[in-house]
């Protein structure tokens, strides 16, 4: 047991081993994928075998029911805001103070012109003194703005910290059930794309948002103050502004959402075929795959274009509108001049007013398809941290103790989805220490058993029992910890060798690595390179065969201390050689454990204490090779067919 280990810490472990062992996850470990509905919270794929023929790149990642209001969407992001509260409160005095400092700008330049009297001359000092103090206070504002944006920048990165780390220990929570259904491509652009976008929006449009209210307040009063007869005319113009962004905005809002649901398409497929390049170039079907992706590269294409478009003609309609609503100003400011009722400084002042009224409401009709396409996106990312986490561990659940290693699967009945029964009743026992072999054709219901095993599913009816107690009565991070795993499809990280190997325990030192190597024959391999343990793992390992692959990830194995081991194949596409040295190591790291083992061939679990025979979800045989080949059955079948 890995006594060191928190509950949550071993949790996420265990999730991430499983999410993160194949390019496509590999949710399985030898390709069984549930054929349960999909999850109508996030985008979702059904995983499993693809098929090049029927795999439409739209399909992959498609949004799930009704989207999130706008208004929730905000309310989450306030909230992410409050956990910075005096970050908050000081960006919001630089704000204030900074635009009420260029909103005296105006009323200093119309109190200048005023200076300069027809009938009197120049007042010089007034003048020198309204422009001495407009450019101080203008400098002043620019250097409270520059604050500003430096502190935004530092607050936006720490909201998109916590939003990223919050949407992957979600991954890293989900159950099994739901990786199933999802693409690695969606996962990707949600915690990459999506929060870079939200992130844009927060550092850069709601700072300016935030600006445009203040300056549309003060300039108010401003022109309120100036004279109340010319804002009255002004103003005909600013519900005609109002409306046409609003309108626009609302139609905008699906556009973007859109937008962000064909990207996470295009990013899925692309992800999902160069994971399988190989597979298809030997298959021939390159033309056929660029078809595909031409489709989904149109559909995101348009997408942009019909957003980008359609939100590049709110910022010119609400210019114009703001351009009329000055006209009207210098027409009737120019009549009040002439009866007498304003003077030539008041009537500067508030065109400047006005401007700055009517700046930010253009501004604003400009980012609004920014805000909108950032509100898409925390959709996305809040749609997918509302999906349900793995079920909580019972209230007196507590991790298993002196764990001897008896499991018992008793009337076991389960389907991934309701109207689809995998194994109907299953009943078996494994004593301490004995090796399990589960053998059976493809899709029989091998790694079923081991998924739930490890309580990656609950069953629907009967119990599983280790040590005479029924699995669900422990925690699951305390249950898993007492599995080592050694798949068919290897997972290396990138890092060093060592890293790699100490991976399974934490806290081993470069003695007990070295040990684990020697133990699992890859220690000559490894002390032969020029950096020996230190040298680094790139890219899942494409640096090393698979059998080099495979040895290490029963290194790490042989480090755990965990009393049970589930193995699949370990000997598939690797030479004679090295399927020697694997099945060595395989017989050290399987002494004194409860082991089961997927086998697909069946001569390497002839000396199994038990063979488990699979067919549809049931066991249709058991006992030893012995035994089964004189039962001249089903296994026996399957034994000599291989050898024929």
């Amino acid at each position: 047991m890995q006594g060191k280990r928190t509950d949550n810490t071993l949790l996420k472990d265990s999730r991430a081993k499983a999410f993160a062992t194949s390019p496509q996850g590999d949710r399985q470990s030898s390709g069984i994928a549930p054929q349960g509905k999909k999850d109508d919270t996030i985008s979702s794929q059904s995983s499993g075998p693809k098929s090049y023929s029927n795999q439409t790149p739209g399909q992959a990642g498609a949004e799930g029911k009704s989207p999130r209001g706008k208004k929730q969407a905000l309310r989450r992001l306030t909230r992410y805001f409050l956990q910075y509260k005096g970050m908050v409160i000081a960006a919001f005095i630089l704000t204030v103070a900074g635009n009420l400092l260029a909103l005296l700008g105006p009323w200093l330049s119309g109190e200048a012109i005023d200076a300069i009297g027809l009938q009197t001359g120049v007042d010089f000092p007034a003048v020198f003194l309204c422009c001495a103090l407009m450019a101080a206070f203008y400098a002043l504002s620019s250097a409270l703005s520059y604050a500003l944006s430096v502190l935004m920048i530092h607050l936006s990165q720490r909201i998109v910290r916590a939003m990223r780390q919050d949407v992957f220990d979600k991954i890293l929570s989900l159950p099994i059930g739901s990786l199933d259904r999802m693409q690695a491509g969606d996962l990707i652009n949600r915690i990459s794309y999506d929060i870079d976008t939200v992130n844009a929006s927060l550092s850069n449009d709601i700072l300016q948002a935030a600006a445009g209210i203040i300056s549309i307040a003060g300039a108010f009063v401003g022109m309120l103050l100036i004279s109340p007869a010319l804002l009255g005319v002004f103003l005909l113009t600013v519900p005609l502004s109002v409306l046409v962004a609003y309108k626009r905005s609302k139609k905008m809002r699906p556009l973007f959402r859109r937008r962000a649901a064909e990207l996470a398409k295009l990013n899925g497929f692309s992800e999902e075929m160069l994971s399988g390049l190989k597979t298809i170039k030997a298959y021939g079907v390159e033309a056929l795959i660029e078809g595909k992706f031409a489709d989904a590269n149109r559909a995101a294409a348009d997408a942009y274009y019909e957003a980008d478009c359609y939100g590049s003609m709110l910022g010119p309609a609400v210019s114009l509108i703001g351009n009329l609503g000055t006209s009207l100003i210098g027409a009737a400011g120019t009549l009040m001049f002439v009866f007498g009722r304003m003077s030539l400084g008041n009537i500067n002042a508030f065109l400047q007013y006005a401007r700055k009224f009517s700046g930010p409401i253009n501004e604003c009709a400009n980012i609004v398809g920014e805000i909108q396409s950032a509100l898409a996106a925390a959709e996305r990312v809040f749609r997918l941290l509302d999906a349900p986490s793995e079920p909580a561990d019972l209230p007196d659940a507590a991790a298993p103790e002196k764990v001897r290693g008896d499991v018992e699967f008793s009337h076991v009945r389960f389907g991934y989805s309701e109207d689809v029964t995998v194994i109907s009743d299953l009943s078996f026992s494994a004593k301490a220490g004995q090796t399990v072999a589960l053998v059976g054709p493809t899709g029989a219901g091998k790694t079923t058993l081991v998924n739930l095993l490890m309580r990656f599913y609950d069953p629907q009816g009967g119990c599983i029992r280790l040590d005479g107690k029924d699995i669900r009565t422990y925690t699951r991070a305390g249950l898993r910890a007492c599995f080592s795993m050694v798949l068919q499809d290897t997972w290396l990280f990138d890092g060093t060798i060592f890293e790699n190997i100490a991976y399974g325990r934490e806290g081993a030192d470069e003695e007990d690595v070295r040990r684990a190597a020697r133990e699992a024959n890859i220690a000559s391999f490894i002390e032969s390179l020029p950096l020996g343990y230190q040298t680094p793992v790139t890219d899942g390992g494409v640096n090393f065969s698979k059998g080099q692959k495979q040895l290490m990830t029963i290194a790490r194995a042989m480090l755990s201390d965990a009393p049970m081991l589930i193995m699949d194949e370990a000997t598939s596409n690797v030479d004679t050689r090295t399927e020697l040295l694997i099945h060595d190591a395989m017989a050290k790291l399987m002494r004194g454990r409860t082991c089961f083992v997927i086998a697909h061939r069946l001569s390497t679990i002839v000396g199994a204490d038990l063979i488990l025979v699979v067919r549809n979800g049931d066991i249709v045989e058991f006992g030893r090779h012995e035994e089964l080949l004189q039962k001249k059955g089903f296994y026996a079948g399957m034994y000599g067919a291989q050898f024929e």
